[in-house]
């Protein structure tokens, strides 16, 4: 929750019989809705049932344990199973030593209105021209972040496919959360997480590929792409329907754009992590027609041309060339506009951004 409200509550005096229960009140952050549930006990692919009234519950996301079977109840349900100790308890139903629980009720809104909890707040300086950031080099865990390359101009050519993605791929696929939260204004180190939980159509494990330079099968795709960035490869990732659902996670966009991606190319986006690939200078790109999708091998060498010509709605092509030396083209979509694509020119949101502050164009 927010400061706002763990100050409202804490307030009115209601923190306090649930800290007697045994409850923890956890900092203002995602908490469990992100993977931050470092359990106790149970160990780690121990089969198991929770309740939560966390607004996300899917696959390891509450616990990073694939195992846990997590139930979504509302505040009041939880609470009483919570008393209970079980979750076969039914408030309705059931009693607890011989006492029935009543319906919970209160006012819509705090009769005192909202404490605003600001006890952090700080104003911004004066002069924040002589604000200087000094960041250790040897932090593990922040890292100032280096402006990404702007556009050359050119057609993209020879990129490697690092995966195709095979159905769901969401953020939490792409950049997970939990243990790696701590790297999250680390760039660098957050991007060893890329793809971890992705399902590639090229190898066997999840977050795996091959490497078409060196024939070795089920590189970790991180390594993958910092092999390929390191001999100066660049490369492409083919995804699935609804590609990138979830949480709207900057990193699951920022981190491809670090290791090297240039485009990519799916059946179709989940709208919000679409525009933050744009955001990072990456060309989000549709198949015209989804079965295209099905084209794609692990040793295609990639282009997509028409780049000099780019402007709202107006499809390009991509082509693949085989390693048996066969060649198909098909168009491209995609759903940038004038603004946009002067991201993608400039290389990212922010050096355009950075530039029109410096007065120079985009």
């Amino acid at each position: 929750g927010s400061a706002q409200v763990r100050a409202t509550v804490e307030r009115d005096g209601l923190l306090d019989p649930l800290r007697q229960i045994g409850g923890v009140v956890l900092a203002n952050a995602c908490g469990p809705c992100i993977g931050q549930w470092q359990r106790q006990d149970f160990t780690a692919q121990e089969k198991n049932s929770i309740i939560t009234s966390f607004n996300r519950n899917f696959r390891s996301r509450a616990d990073g344990n694939p195992a846990t079977l997590a139930f979504i109840g509302s505040p009041e349900t939880v609470t009483a199973m919570v008393l209970a100790g079980k979750l076969t308890f039914d408030p309705a139903r059931d009693d607890i030593d011989g006492i029935r629980l009543r319906p919970p009720s209160a006012d819509a809104l705090p009769p005192k209105g909202f404490d605003a909890g600001l006890v952090s707040y700080e104003e911004p300086s004066s002069e924040p021209d002589k604000i200087q950031v000094s960041v250790s080099p040897e932090s593990e865990r922040l890292q100032l972040l280096e402006p990404f390359p702007a556009w050359d101009g050119k057609e993209l050519k020879d990129l490697v496919v690092l995966l195709k993605a095979v159905g769901k791929c969401t953020t939490d696929h792409i950049s997970p959360a939990g243990p790696w939260l701590k790297f999250r204004g680390h760039l660098d180190n957050i991007s060893d997480n890329m793809f971890s939980g992705a399902a590639n159509a090229f190898a066997e494990k999840a977050g795996c590929g091959v490497n078409v330079v060196s024939g070795e099968r089920e590189v970790g795709l991180s390594s993958l792409a910092r092999a390929y960035k390191e001999q100066g490869i660049s490369w492409v990732a083919v995804g699935d329907e609804n590609y990138g659902e979830g949480s709207s996670r900057e990193h699951a966009a920022m981190e491809p754009r670090y290791l090297g991606a240039k485009a990519v190319v799916v059946r179709g986006f989940a709208r919000i992590h679409e525009t933050n690939l744009k955001k990072q200078g990456i060309l989000p790109l549709t198949f015209a027609d989804p079965a295209d999708y099905e084209k794609i091998r692990f040793d295609d060498r990639v282009a997509v041309s028409g780049l000099a010509d780019l402007a709202p709605g107006s499809p390009l092509t991509m082509t693949i060339n085989h390693s048996d030396g066969s060649l198909e083209s098909f168009p491209v979509k995609h759903t940038m506009s004038p603004q946009q694509i002067e991201w993608f020119k400039a290389g990212s949101a922010l050096n355009m951004i950075a530039n029109q502050a410096e007065g120079k164009e985009a």
